[in-house]
């Protein structure tokens, strides 16, 4: 006579309880990444210090300059912010409208206007995805599949390139200090 196998269970978890505690550590995830940090330095310690000489000046290999990079990251940025908590919202036409249309900043204060709402729209996303209130997960309603947690994994990832495009550049004109 064959023993049958004893049947495995396998203990319930807390799921309930272990919710939250997974939801806060996804949203702090995602705030880590839209900052930056870790392996890679702050969006703003690209910018600062950015001479102003050199902000419209193309390096040698490398396609675009810093107001170029700052000012495409600044207008995806609005757009992945605005699409994701505004539904009347409206995209740039694409490619043109996420790029400025000259490669040198028209003045100073353009420079600092453009930094100042990157800085503004990047928390505006930091306090989208930090309110508990926020389904990550649901899809954003005049989406095509699209949810919040997509869309903060594609601004810190959209962010994170253009980055290393500014280091790069800074690297080239001969501008960076950091390493």
């Amino acid at each position: 006579m064959k023993k049958r196998a004893k049947k495995k269970t396998t203990p319930k978890r807390k799921t309930q309880a272990a919710a939250p505690d997974k939801d806060r550590a996804l949203r702090e995830h995602l705030v880590y990444l839209l900052k930056g940090g870790g392996a890679h330095i702050h969006f703003m310690d690209a910018l600062e210090g950015f001479p102003a000489g050199k902000r419209g000046t193309f390096a040698q290999g490398l396609a675009h300059t810093a107001w170029q990079l700052l000012e495409h990251a600044r207008l995806a940025q609005w757009d992945i912010l605005e699409f994701s908590r505004n539904a009347k919202h409206s995209s740039p036409e694409f490619p043109e409208g996420y790029w400025p249309k000259t490669p040198i900043p028209p003045s100073d204060e353009a420079w600092e206007k453009s930094v100042a709402a990157f800085q503004d729209d990047l928390e505006e996303m930091i306090r989208l995805v930090e309110n508990p209130k926020t389904d990550l997960f649901a899809r954003i309603p005049h989406g095509q599949r699209q949810t919040i947690l997509r869309e903060a994994l594609v601004l810190a990832d959209h962010n994170s390139y253009h980055l290393g495009q500014l280091v790069d550049l800074r690297r080239a004109l001969g501008t960076w200090q950091n390493g």
